[in-house]
């Protein structure tokens, strides 16, 4: 999933941009997920499958002290349950494709744009990938959205993608996981 010289690699070439990073934001659908969904029932209606690796990775940014959390297009009551209720990220901004006012309000809690990880795959999400501090997409995103991006990921969507990402930023910062050198 996760090569340890590519992660290792890229986080010392991104490692100017990569230590000014405070925020990361994440679109759901493709990055998080593998963009497939489905319809569950009238109550929940549309879910999602979400990587755990990708999830705990989102933890340990929290607890490092980086502000985390999604920008998604997407509004159904999984996002909210994942995403907020499960996972407790800082933010969730959904339902809207025009991501910009989601990045705006960032930047209105005194966040610079250089201090933004961002992190899409589709054309809705090139405004941001372009503001970011540092951007990331997956291999299946368009040539377009590959273009603006400061990276591209060797694993897929949904399938560890954000991780990749989140372990990059981890080694540039020197950040780890709490149980390291932790005996039984």
């Amino acid at each position: 999933m996760r090569d340890e010289k590519i992660v290792r690699e890229c986080a010392k070439r991104f490692e100017e941009k990569l230590k000014k990073i405070k925020v990361c934001a994440f679109d759901v659908d493709g990055i998080l997920t593998d963009g497939r969904v489905w319809w569950q029932d009238e109550t929940t209606g549309w879910n999602r499958y979400t990587n755990i690796h990708d999830g705990y990775g989102l933890k340990v940014l929290q607890r490092a002290g980086y502000k985390v959390g999604v920008i998604t297009g997407g509004d159904s009551f999984s996002i909210t349950k994942r995403f907020g209720d499960n996972l407790k990220l800082d933010f969730i901004f959904k339902g809207n494709e025009d991501k910009r006012d989601a990045f705006r309000s960032l930047m209105s809690e005194g966040y610079d744009r250089s201090e933004i990880l961002y992190m899409g795959d589709e054309h809705f999400d090139m405004p941001l990938l372009r503001a970011a501090g540092f951007s990331a997409t997956v291999p299946e995103a368009g040539f377009e959205v590959k273009a603006v991006c400061d990276y591209v990921t060797t694993a897929s969507g949904g399938a560890g993608a954000a991780r990749e990402v989140i372990d990059m930023l981890r080694v540039a910062c020197g950040i780890l996981p709490e149980s390291e050198g932790q005996e039984v």
